[in-house]
Formats: structure tokens, C-alpha cells, sequence
């Protein structure tokens, strides 16, 4: 069986999705003829035809609102951002609106608002951000952050059963590069449950999207120093799985947060504060977080490449950590 890139099992999950429940539409910018800025959608237009496939000026509030709209109708509408970053046009109806309707009136309001986001593509600022903390503190959204092919299909099929709305935040950087076979039969992934996903009993490190791969590499450099890093995926930002992490720090003592996203506000503060309240006790060093300076994302490539965190960052704070 041929392996399935990161970018086509989101595209295998929604085009599944949609052949078996008609509700499912999808609406963006450039997602009929052109596919989507990255290819999503390709072919969509021509299997499922204009009425479920609904191109859209370049007005993110606008799309934002007929989703939530037709999500009110009895639809399960799944909205395209063509980058993650605009969409912050649609920011005040997505937290003001569709995260309260299950708690002002018990309605749900079944909407997946997807797209692409990180660095290392050399983006800059208006394409490469993190913005996923926008919306983790938001009650009544749920922010999920895949890092694998099999995550990425499993947990866009949930999103879009799921009755309440989700953000999903593809890390474009994965789109070509990250290549798994797939199970032929259909399948979810929990929302909410992180993943180990290489055991350790020196360093937990906690990390997702991309850094899952930083930290898998500097987890293989340090194994030669007696340095054995567990590895946790947290996989869903918000519900948050501490549990997994403090289960893992019972048993190193020591926990490294590794992240793309800000350091201000980013999910390692709110981590570290978990950790604090539920697993203080068993800590024989600082939280150590490892994440980007709290500025924008450079264009340039060398600058973007000393911007974010990378393995030899890793190594270097797990040697620290280590010796303490």
C-alpha cells in the first residue's frame, strides 16, 4: 500500500465525509476550480458540484457567518482558511458566536474552520503564525493540532462529527513532507487525548504539530549521552491531555515544553501552571520551556531558521536539565 501524505489524509477525511452524510459542504476562498491555495480540494468541485463546494470572495467574516448560519440549519459546514492567520477576520464570530450557542441555548453548532499554519516555509508574518492559543482559551471551542498523517485523517473525521466547533490547525510544513500508510477502513481519533510517542525515563518533553519532529530528532542524539526523552504528542490543544503529561513526570521527574507558538501565553505557561498545581512534588528540576522569541516571523530564510526551535535547542536544554 502506498504511503499517504500529511496534506492528502485531510483531503481522503473530508472527501469520505462528505460522500456519506450530504450535510457536509465545504466553503472558502479558490476551493472549487483552483482546489485550494494548497490542493485540499482538488477534485471536489467536479465529485460533488457547486452546491457543496462553495467558492467565496475574499471575506473571512463573511465565510465564518454563513457557516455558522448553515451549521443552524442542520448543516455541518467545513470552512477553508487559506491561511490560519486571516482568521482572525472571522475572530469575533467565531468566539462570540458559534463557541456560546451550546451554552446560551443549547444549540450546537457543528462547524470546522480548517487551514494551514506554522513556519518553515519562509511565509512571514502574514502566513507563517501559531495562532492556535487565540482560540484554546475560548470555552466551547475545541483547537486540535495534528501531527501525523494517521492523526490528521482520524482527527479531521472527528472534528467533523463533532456537534460543537472546532479549529483545526494544519501545519503546512507536513503537508508533503510527512508520509504514513493508512488503514483502508474508516477510523477516528479521539479528540483531547495526547499520545506518547516514544518512551523515555530520563526527560518527559510535551510538544505537537511540527516540533514532534525536533523533538524525535533530538530525542535520537541524546539517547547517546544515557539521555532517554519520552516523547508526548499532545495532538489537541484545548481539551487539554495534562493528564498523560503528569502521568509521564511520576515516572522522569523532569519535563521539557517544546513549541512553536509564542512564549507569552503560549500553551507551555498554562502546562507549566498544570504541572505546578498536579505534579510539583514529583519535579527534581524547573520547567523548562523551549519555544520561539515573542516577535513576528521573519521572511528571511536564515532569520526564520534562528527563530525557531530546533534539535540542537533541545539537546542542549535536556543536557542542562539532566545534570541538575
Amino acid at each position: 500500500m502506498a504511503a499517504t501524505t500529511y496534506l492528502e489524509a485531510i483531503r481522503q477525511a473530508m472527501w469520505e465525509e462528505m460522500e456519506a452524510d450530504p450535510r457536509v459542504f465545504c466553503i472558502g476562498e479558490d476551493i472549487g476550480m483552483y482546489g485550494g491555495a494548497f490542493r485540499v480540494t482538488a477534485g471536489f468541485l467536479e465529485k460533488f458540484g457547486p452546491g457543496r463546494v462553495v467558492d467565496t470572495p475574499i471575506a473571512e467574516s463573511q465565510i465564518v457567518g454563513s457557516a455558522i448560519g448553515a451549521a443552524l440549519m442542520g448543516m455541518r459546514p467545513v470552512v477553508e482558511m487559506q491561511f490560519m492567520d486571516f482568521v482572525s477576520c472571522g475572530f469575533d464570530q467565531i468566539t462570540q458566536f458559534a463557541a456560546t450557542n451550546r451554552y446560551r441555548w443549547n444549540v450546537p453548532c457543528p462547524i470546522v474552520v480548517r487551514g494551514p499554519s506554522g513556519g518553515g516555509v519562509h511565509g512571514g508574518p502574514f502566513h507563517s503564525q501559531n495562532n492556535e492559543m487565540w482560540f484554546a482559551q475560548t470555552p466551547g471551542l475545541k483547537v486540535v493540532c495534528p501531527a501525523t498523517a494517521y492523526d490528521a485523517k482520524g482527527l479531521m473525521k472527528a472534528a467533523m462529527r463533532d456537534d460543537d466547533p472546532v479549529l483545526y490547525f494544519e501545519h503546512k510544513y507536513l503537508y508533503r513532507r510527512i508520509k504514513e500508510e493508512l488503514p483502508s477502513h474508516d477510523f477516528t481519533v479521539p479528540i483531547g487525548k495526547a499520545e506518547v510517542r516514544r518512551p523515555g525515563h530520563s526527560i518527559t518533553l510535551v510538544t505537537y504539530a511540527a516540533m514532534l519532529y525536533t523533538a524525535l530528532e533530538a530525542a535520537e542524539v541524546l539517547k547517546h549521552d544515557g539521555i532517554e526523552l519520552e516523547v508526548i504528542d499532545l495532538r489537541t490543544i484545548s481539551p487539554l491531555d495534562s493528564d498523560r503529561v503528569v502521568e509521564s513526570i511520576k515516572k522522569t521527574h523532569r519535563v521539557i515544553i517544546l513549541h512553536e507558538d509564542q512564549r507569552f501565553g503560549g500553551i507551555g505557561g498554562e502546562l507549566s501552571a498544570r504541572i505546578a498545581e498536579d505534579a510539583l512534588e514529583y519535579l527534581d528540576a524547573p520547567i523548562r520551556r523551549i519555544t520561539p522569541p515573542d516577535t513576528h516571523v521573519p521572511y528571511s530564510p536564515p532569520l526564520e531558521e534562528a527563530f525557531l526551535p530546533n534539535a540542537k535547542d533541545v539537546v542542549y536544554v535536556a543536557r542542562q536539565l539532566a545534570r541538575y
